[in-house]
């Protein structure tokens, strides 16, 4: 069948886009399948990003878009609901009811975090309540820091935050109080520990001011730290059979060191395979499915010129 594209990218974001930046500036026919729905959309100040730091992010993404586009990218505006192997490549049915078709197919359709049910969490997402130290700390130095645990972990996040203040409340939120150790680690260094549930988050015109606990008392706070449930986008992956494999924040699908799937022909990076990557890692990651799946197409150009009865190349001298 006669193929509209030679890759097809399911997912805009920093992993899709590099990728995409790759293949374009190797004269690939590349088309972006973009649902509009970055996971760091809701901030607005993106950090520890080199050359681009405070920069928001969706303005880099429309860099990015107009670099892509630039060298002949093709986005695509839509969610890809099934894909699918068909003769030659794969093809990508949107929920709108176009299909796509290309050569090799990269997903980079990330993830979504799932938070506590907690009034006035959600409300403050991205902006007083956020999950990276190393994304917001700098900017909350010295204030009043809450972290609302939801695993053994957020014992680590406090150790961790307590780099930028003094001042860190660690809110136990029903996931148990910290044992002897743990607890002499949080005294030593002059962390809080508030035992119980955490009841409701208070905001004051939208910002964030305290914390109310499920026994009543109010806990002043000018950040919160927490660390949400981690949730991949989508089956595609799963539905075109790729390989699982057991990570330290759950089960997600294997890829090797430049992003190929157990699938042939497919590839997939960024927080889609990898719940931890930021920015830069995404955006390293695509890029090197970028090019790893242009060599992958070199190699399959070379076959079908062979195949077609080209005469071999000579050299001269």
């Amino acid at each position: 069948m006669t193929l509209t594209h030679d890759v097809l990218i399911i997912g805009g974001g920093t992993a899709g886009q590099s990728a995409a930046l790759m293949l374009t500036r190797a004269g690939r026919r590349v088309a972006i399948i973009d649902a509009g729905e970055p996971r760091n959309g809701v901030v607005e100040h993106m950090h520890a990003v080199l050359g681009h730091d405070g920069v928001k992010p969706t303005d880099l993404l429309a860099r990015g878009r107009r670099d892509i586009e630039g060298y002949g990218g093709e986005f695509v505006d839509g969610r890809a609901v099934t894909a699918a192997p068909v003769d030659g490549g794969f093809a990508a049915t949107l929920d709108g009811g176009d299909t796509l078709t290309a050569r090799r197919l990269i997903v980079t359709t990330g993830l979504r975090d799932e938070l506590p049910a907690i009034p006035g969490l959600r409300e403050q997402w991205g902006r007083g309540v956020v999950t990276c130290p190393y994304c917001d700390g700098y900017e909350v130095r010295g204030r009043r820091i809450g972290v609302l645990a939801t695993s053994a972990g957020g014992v680590h996040q406090a150790q961790l935050l307590r780099q930028w203040s003094p001042q860190v409340t660690y809110f136990e939120n029903a996931t148990g109080m910290p044992e002897a150790e743990v607890a002499a680690g949080f005294a030593a260094r002059g962390v809080t520990v508030e035992p119980g549930p955490v009841a409701e988050v208070i905001s004051t015109d939208g910002v964030l001011t305290a914390v109310v606990l499920a026994d009543g008392r109010s806990v002043a706070i000018d950040s919160i730290f927490t660390a949400p449930t981690l949730v991949p986008n989508g089956t595609l992956l799963a539905d075109l059979g790729a390989e699982l494999t057991e990570s330290p924040i759950g089960t997600v699908v294997a890829v090797d060191a430049f992003g190929a799937t157990s699938v042939p022909g497919v590839w997939a990076a960024g927080n889609v395979v990898n719940p931890m990557a930021n920015v830069p890692v995404s955006m390293g990651a695509g890029s090197m499915a970028g090019a790893a799946v242009n060599a992958n197409l070199v190699q399959d150009d070379i076959a079908r010129a062979v195949a077609s009865g080209h005469p071999p190349f000579t050299t001269q001298g």
